[in-house]
C-alpha cells in the first residue's frame, strides 16, 4: 500500500496516510472524509550506500567493533 499525502478541506490540516485504492481516507485530526490528495514529492535517490561503505571503512582502519561492519564478511 502507497502513502499518500492529504489536505483536509474541513480542519485544513495536512497527513500523510498509509491507504489502499478501495479504502477511503479520512482525516486523523477530525475524522472528516473531506480528503484531497496532494501531489508527493519525489525523493531524490539516496546516498546511504556510499555513506555506510565510507563509514565501513573508517571503522575497519580504525580497528575498533562498529556497528557498520558488514554481516558475513570476514575482517583481514
Amino acid at each position: 500500500m502507497p502513502i499518500f499525502s492529504f489536505h483536509c478541506t474541513h480542519c485544513q490540516a495536512d497527513c500523510e496516510l498509509l491507504v489502499s485504492a478501495s479504502t477511503a481516507a479520512t482525516c486523523p485530526h477530525c475524522g472528516s472524509g473531506s480528503l484531497e490528495k496532494l501531489v508527493s514529492r519525489v525523493a531524490p535517490p539516496g546516498r546511504s550506500a556510499r555513506i555506510m561503505a565510507a563509514a565501513r571503512s573508517q571503522a575497519h582502519r580504525e580497528g575498533h567493533l562498529s556497528n557498520f561492519q558488514e554481516t558475513g564478511k570476514k575482517r583481514r
